[in-house]
């Protein structure tokens, strides 16, 4: 499977050094680029690629309130945003996962570390850089912003579901939860992807902020 790509960044510097990077990637496309929030919202709903880079820092609408309107589009529920910038704080982090975002890496980041964070986020999985730890995630998750989320929305999972959520939420990939539940990585896989769908959120990283806010974390 090919993963087209979208880079929005004010700095065409920056485009043309990912651009570059991801381009002689085999299985990932450049789809477009965009300098400013408002042309990569209009980028995404015409090339409907499956991720997009975005800086947080831009003119006019910013990286943060552009990844909104695309996690808002119910055109663009096939595409991820993965959060590009120099300012890896932890208001950045809680304004990223708030607006949607789902994934979060420093602009520093190693070649190989950007094509495997392109895959991830992807194929759907929950992609931070490593210095944004689980604390910071469960930081965010109990920082008041409206109405807060009840359990009900997990109610409706099964008991291994919310086991298998548990262990999201404890930052287990699903090789590591597969290995802990004695079962297969498909058959985790399969657990979360129902557990994501259940639960009315739009991917991994959500799943993870709606388990911590309804206490199902530790």
């Amino acid at each position: 499977m090919t993963v087209s790509v979208l880079l929005a960044d004010d700095q065409a510097l920056v485009r043309a050094g990912f651009g570059s990077l991801l381009r002689r990637t085999r299985d990932i496309t450049v789809a477009g680029e965009a300098s400013t929030g408002d042309e990569a919202v209009r980028q995404a709903r015409r090339l409907r690629p499956d991720v997009v880079l975005m800086d947080i820092r831009m003119p006019g609408l910013d990286g943060i309130a552009a990844t909104g309107q695309i996690v808002a589009d119910p055109g663009l529920a096939g595409t991820r945003v993965v959060i590009l910038t120099t300012f890896e704080t932890d208001e950045n982090v809680f304004a990223a996962l708030r607006a949607g975002a789902s994934g979060f890496l420093t602009k520093e980041v190693e070649p190989d570390e950007l094509r495997r964070a392109v895959r991830v986020v992807a194929a759907g999985e929950a992609l931070l850089s490593p210095s944004v730890t689980a604390r910071v995630i469960g930081r965010f998750a109990h920082r008041p912003a409206g109405p807060s989320p009840t359990t009900d929305r997990l109610s409706v999972l099964t008991p291994r579901e919310l086991e298998v959520v548990r262990l999201v939420a404890a930052g287990l990939s699903n090789e590591e939860i597969a290995r802990e539940l004695f079962i297969s990585p498909l058959t985790a896989k399969t657990h979360v992807t129902r557990a994501i769908a259940k639960a009315g959120v739009r991917d991994r990283v959500q799943l993870v902020i709606l388990a911590h806010a309804c206490g199902l974390a530790g």
